[in-house]
């Protein structure tokens, strides 16, 4: 949650306590994140690890882009 402003910190708890679908999301990205960091630390990677190295940056992208949404939802309405 680096470089988040103190209400976007107070949304996200919220929603990982309060959403299934963004606990899942939010989860899954970590997971990636983790596998990530595991296959970009080797020295050498197979041609089968580049191609999951690819997917991993999709999937978490798009992960990504539908936790931003979910927040962004939830920011509307909440005085600043």
């Amino acid at each position: 949650m680096q470089g988040r402003s103190e209400k976007e910190r107070e949304i996200i708890s919220f929603l990982y306590e309060e959403s299934q679908e963004f606990r899942k999301l939010w989860d899954e990205h970590e997971e990636l994140e983790k596998r990530l960091s595991q296959l970009e630390g080797q020295r050498f990677l197979t041609p089968e690890e580049v191609m999951e190295v690819k997917k991993i940056k999709k999937q978490k992208l798009l992960g990504r882009d539908r936790i931003e949404e979910l927040i962004r939802g939830r920011k509307v309405g909440i005085p600043g």
